[in-house]
């Protein structure tokens, strides 16, 4: 497996110690939040000559929005500077609320993610949906519903551990056994009194998640993706000493 970071940052001082450190702690990637590239949508070139050539910087790309035309558009404009900054994915959240869908809908959703995603891979680029708690997918049977109607092979899945047991999905470990076959990243966060805690702090059973990565030779990314108010120094570090002894 393959161990990134990701975390946001509170300007560019913060962001600068994000790309110079992340290699010392341990971790071969990051995975950036929108407000660390997304005014550089139009200008990868400046985004490279300003922050970093290396593409390790860049592995993945998390964005958020809808699938309406301007959506769609921005998507694709996401796209085309992952591909320009050497990133290997796109993780994708539907930022469209739960309630009131129906299978329809999310099956729908399925659809043109997988068209979309078939553009991406044209270009070099994974497109990965990044399940969440009050979007389309987001309960047990909505990951059935949206992964019968896509192409798996042009829209992957990155498990959220968190976000899975905020929703309500407490069997972790079977969720991602379930769907290895589309799982291409997976973010770890732990969570406990309904907010993000560092990995061991919280409620969820980690261990019986990295066993069952290891029964299934899972070979993706996996992701810190620390959001808590901790120091990004110490967010990194602690972390990578807690993946470390599980791997």
């Amino acid at each position: 497996m393959k161990i990134a970071f990701s975390k946001p940052t509170a300007g560019p001082e913060e962001q600068r110690l994000l790309f110079d450190r992340f290699r010392e702690a341990g971790y071969a990637g990051l995975q950036l939040k929108g407000g660390q590239y997304g005014s550089y949508l139009d200008d990868p070139e400046a985004f490279r000559n300003e922050w970093s050539r290396d593409s390790a910087c860049t592995t993945g790309l998390i964005t958020g929005g809808t699938l309406d035309p301007d959506g769609l558009a921005r998507l694709r404009s996401t796209i085309e500077f992952a591909s320009a900054v050497g990133s290997e994915r796109i993780v994708f959240c539907h930022g469209v609320p739960r309630e009131g869908l129906s299978d329809t809908d999310i099956a729908g959703f399925a659809r043109v993610l997988s068209e979309v995603g078939r553009e991406a891979a044209d270009q070099g680029i994974a497109l990965s949906l990044h399940h969440h708690y009050n979007q389309p997918v987001m309960h047990r049977r909505d990951f059935d519903v949206f992964f019968d109607a896509a192409d798996h092979s042009a829209v992957h899945l990155t498990v959220d551990t968190a976000h899975l047991v905020k929703s309500g999905v407490t069997d972790v470990a079977g969720l991602v056994s379930d769907f290895a076959s589309v799982i291409d990243n997976l973010h770890l966060k732990d969570f406990a009194d309904g907010e993000w805690r560092l990995l061991g702090e919280g409620v969820i059973d980690l261990d019986g998640l990295f066993a069952t990565l290891g029964s299934i030779d899972y070979r993706g990314w996996l992701c810190v993706d620390e959001e808590t108010s901790t120091g990004l120094v110490h967010a990194m570090d602690v972390s990578m000493e807690y993946v470390r002894l599980r791997i």
